[in-house]
Formats: structure tokens, C-alpha cells, sequence
């Protein structure tokens, strides 16, 4: 199989969709790897790297997308809607709830689109999102810290205090892979820090796993409220795959923190759950809303392009193989979890919590590729 690398081109974006160990393990396979020239760069990865590995370096987005599988890292942007087309099998994040006019463009455009974040493993969990919700868990709570100084706008609060001044308060809202590692962060400036879930044995579990350094609330209103209106640092981390994210702090709550905290919404990729949210970008992730500053950058990985390639890398490599050696539809057939990625398949919207967000039809991923 023809396999593309295009560079990705979206604001800031330093990842890239392959490593070379991947493309040495295809080319030895047989597939032909396109690596578009300096799409690794930022990430570390030089053309040598990739020419050594057994790749192609083409000099254009044309010759790297003229293939019969793609692999990227974020969503097409508008300059790359040209290159979609029938036939076409596009591996990559979509996150397609939050954005109706690409789920329009892939629909019309008859390509196959399989989407990182709604692979699912044997056990139901989220294998290809998870490292980097590990990698934006992490920054999220770096960066807030950065926000919170007085001249990044903040209120001058450093998280883990010192001896005789209280640390911050940093407010975790949801207990998944995201916000673990949000609160092992804060947790590690010393922050007083606590994290809110709806499900009482994720709580139970993660009591367990850090014991009293970390306090834990179930997520009702009253204590979404009261705990946003205290914190230093609210980071936002709620997922339902698929789904638009839920609005869980309103501009109400917002506007009654105190001047100059912070709030970081990762699930911004999602719509956000912040009603204050709006995306940003690295080269200018912050903004002051309601006398507090948002962070709300919707490729946070992406400000450690180097881990980040390297734990995503990983974890795709696996279904890249698979997709390479069987096509898409033995590969889906074979493997419910890929099937379960399944966005868009010539025409037809194929993944139910998408099409429920976006109010379209849904063609059962099985029913579509077997027309």
C-alpha cells in the first residue's frame, strides 16, 4: 500500500504522523512510505532519519497526500480540503462533534476517515487518545501554573506556596486519563489540590491511588460552583467520547472567581466544557474573559512535539500495520475497536455519538462498509 506523511500545517503544530522506526517496520513490509520534506523537523526527526528508514522524501503536500493512506496527526484544515478525496483511507484525530463543516467536507468528498479518538480497545478503553491525554494532563497544569503569574495576567500565585504563605488551589473537573494526570502535577508543585468526577468508584480509585494529598468531590453543581469560585487554577478535563464536551461551568460561575485565575479546558478539541471557552493557539493560548484568564489551546501536545510523536507513534503503529496489510475493511471487520473508529466511510456518517451531536443521519459502521 501507498502510505502519505503530509506535514502537518495546522497553527504550531510540531508533530508528526509517523516516526522512522515506523516507516522502517512498513517499508520492510512492503508498503511505500511518501514523507513530505521537513515533517518530522520540529518534532526531531530529520529527512535522513526518514530516508535511512526506507521513506520517499516528496517536496510537496500533493505528492505526500497521493496515496491510498494517510497518516496525520490533526484534522484536515481548510487548505487541505482539496486533497481529500474517494477512495482515500485518512487516519488522524478528527474530533468531528466540534466541527460540523469538515464532517460536512469528508462526507461530500466520499473518503474513508478513521479518527484517533474513538479507537477502542478490547477493555472499551480509548488507546490512541490516551498518551496524549497523558501529554496535555501534564502541560495542562504547567501551563496553568505559567498563566497564574502576574505578568502573564494571572494573580500572582505560585502553586506550591512556600513556608508560611498557602499553596494554590487547583480545581481538576474529571477523573479520566486527562485529569489524573492533570492532579499528579499539581500535586507534585505541592498545590492543594482537588479533583471532581461524576462516577464514585473512579473517585474510590483514585483515592486510593494517591490517598489524602488529593482531595476528591462527586461532581454535582453546588460543588462545581463553590470549589470554581475558590480556585487558583481550574483545569477543565471532561471527555464523552464522541460527543460534543458538556458545558459544565457556566459564564455565571466564571465570572464570580476571583480576578486573575486561571482556567485551562482541555476537552477545547471537544467544543470544550468551559461556556467561556474558545480555542487558541500556541501563539497566543491566553485570554482574559470575565476577569480571568483561559487557556484553551486545542493542540496541547503539541508544545512538546517530541514526546508527544514518540508516545502517539507508539500506540498508532499497531493499526497503521493493520490498515496497510488488510485495507480497511478486513482490518475493521477484524478488529471491533478499529471499527469502533469508524467516522466516515464514501458518504455515510458512521460513528453514533458523532452523528447524535451533530443531528445527522447514521449509517452503522458494519451496514456502510459493506455497501
Amino acid at each position: 500500500m501507498r502510505i502519505g506523511i503530509p506535514r502537518e500545517i495546522k497553527a504550531q503544530e510540531t508533530r508528526v504522523g509517523l516516526m522512522p522506526n515506523a516507516v522502517h517496520a512498513l517499508s520492510t513490509a512492503g508498503h511505500a512510505v511518501r514523507v513530505q520534506a521537513s515533517a518530522g523537523t520540529q518534532a526531531g526527526f530529520n529527512d535522513a532519519d526518514y530516508i535511512a528508514a526506507g521513506a520517499t522524501i516528496v517536496d510537496t503536500a500533493d505528492d505526500a497526500w497521493d496515496a491510498d493512506l494517510v497518516v496525520k496527526v490533526k484534522e484536515p484544515q481548510i487548505a487541505e480540503y482539496p486533497q481529500l478525496r474517494a477512495g482515500l483511507i485518512l487516519f488522524t484525530y478528527l474530533h468531528l462533534a466540534a466541527t460540523p463543516e469538515l464532517t460536512r467536507v469528508l462526507l461530500d468528498s466520499g473518503i474513508t476517515a478513521i479518527a484517533y479518538e474513538t479507537v477502542t480497545d478490547r477493555h472499551g478503553r480509548l488507546p490512541l487518545l490516551t498518551p496524549m491525554s497523558e501529554v496535555a494532563g501534564r502541560i495542562a497544569t504547567q501551563a496553568g501554573a505559567h498563566a497564574l503569574r502576574n505578568i502573564a495576567g494571572g494573580r500572582g500565585v505560585l502553586l506550591g506556596g512556600v513556608p508560611g504563605v498557602e499553596p494554590g488551589r487547583v480545581m481538576v473537573l474529571g477523573g479520566g486519563v486527562v485529569g489524573l494526570n492533570a492532579a499528579r502535577i499539581a500535586l507534585g508543585m505541592g498545590a492543594d489540590t482537588t479533583l471532581l468526577d461524576i462516577d464514585p468508584d473512579r473517585l474510590r480509585v483514585l483515592d486510593e491511588q494517591f490517598g489524602p494529598a488529593l482531595k476528591t468531590r462527586y461532581a454535582d453543581p453546588k460543588s462545581l460552583d463553590e470549589l470554581a469560585i475558590r480556585a487558583d487554577l481550574l483545569v477543565g478535563a471532561v471527555l464523552v467520547p464522541g460527543h460534543s464536551a458538556p458545558k459544565l461551568i457556566r459564564r455565571a460561575t466564571v465570572e464570580h472567581m476571583r480576578p486573575g485565575a486561571v482556567i485551562v479546558d482541555v476537552a477545547i478539541d471537544q467544543g470544550g466544557c468551559i461556556e467561556t471557552s474558545r480555542p487558541t493557539t500556541h501563539a497566543e493560548p491566553t485570554y482574559i474573559e470575565a476577569g480571568v484568564v483561559h487557556y484553551a489551546v486545542a493542540n496541547i501536545p503539541a508544545a512538546c512535539g517530541r514526546t508527544a510523536t514518540q508516545a502517539l507513534g507508539n500506540a498508532t503503529l499497531p493499526y497503521v500495520q493493520k490498515l496497510a496489510d488488510c485495507g480497511i475493511i478486513a482490518a475493521a471487520r477484524d478488529d471491533p475497536g478499529l471499527l469502533h473508529g469508524l467516522n466516515i466511510h464514501r458518504g455515510h456518517l458512521t460513528h453514533p455519538a458523532v452523528a447524535d451531536s451533530l443531528g445527522l443521519e447514521l449509517a452503522p459502521a458494519e451496514q456502510a462498509l459493506s455497501r
